[in-house]
């Protein structure tokens, strides 16, 4: 007969915790690595609506626990620029709403410091871009926001992406430089590159190099952005974003062929 000591009922005990906490991590893990897998899916063949239904279904999720809320932060970014890009403003307000609320809930935690600037910084950028009248006075917010998060974290490229993005579109007037947003899109991306969980399919990736590449266009170097729209096509060769739109326009617009 086999007898059982105080401890071994200890561990009969605790072993189905246990396993159910590792079943309950891996759920977790793998739902995230499916979101991404998803997203990334709909970013390269531009499918928004496929987009939506996931950020859509990820919203639903109750309980949400930071981390999902932080990857959820990502999409509605991705989402509400496409939506002002496209000049839907009321649905920009309306999932820009969520994202603030998720934000705050991050902001809360006290985690992920740098990260929650980096997306204030983005969001007021977004009520500018939906209220443009707004701009003289959520500008200097949007750009506090930015410096605030390249400080908490130099290592953060969304900081530097952020920063990149004030500058880019800030008109001239006010101090705004598309010279000086490359640089931080140099950066940005640079720092990204040095993360091995962004280079695999993750759309931040792409959009980081299409970003810098568009943003060559426009100055006329035309070497470095064919440079970097070839290295985002060598990745992606089906990214019908940089396939259909912009590599397109770059081409006319350096007269190259």
């Amino acid at each position: 007969m086999i007898k059982l000591t105080q401890n071994s009922k200890i561990g009969i005990t605790i072993r189905p915790v246990f396993l159910a906490t590792i079943f309950i991590f891996l759920i977790g893990t793998m739902s995230a690595q499916t979101n991404k897998s998803q997203i990334y899916q709909a970013y390269i063949k531009g499918d928004m609506l496929a987009w939506k239904s996931i950020i859509d279904n990820m919203q639903a999720q109750e309980p949400k626990s930071i981390e999902l809320r932080l990857e959820l932060a990502n999409y509605h970014y991705g989402y509400i620029g496409w939506c002002i890009g496209s000049k839907n403003y009321d649905l920009a307000k309306k999932y820009l709403e969520k994202a603030e609320q998720n934000l705050s809930e991050i902001e809360k935690s006290g985690k992920y410091a740098s990260n929650v600037c980096s997306y204030k910084a983005a969001f007021v950028g977004f009520q500018i871009g939906i209220n443009t009248y707004k701009a003289p006075i959520l500008g200097p917010k949007s750009v506090e926001c930015a410096e605030k998060a390249i400080l908490l974290d130099k290592t953060n490229p969304f900081g530097f992406m952020e920063y990149g993005n004030i500058e880019y579109y800030m008109p001239a007037m006010f101090g705004g430089s598309k010279s000086k947003a490359i640089t931080y899109y140099l950066a940005a991306l640079t720092l990204l590159e040095r993360k091995p969980e962004y280079l695999k399919n993750d759309w931040n990736y792409l959009n980081f190099i299409s970003i810098l590449a568009n943003a060559y266009t426009e100055v006329g170097n035309y070497d470095k952005a064919e440079l970097y729209y070839k290295k985002v096509m060598t990745i992606e060769p089906e990214f019908s974003w940089v396939k259909n739109t912009l590599y397109p326009k770059f081409l006319k617009k350096s007269g190259r062929k």
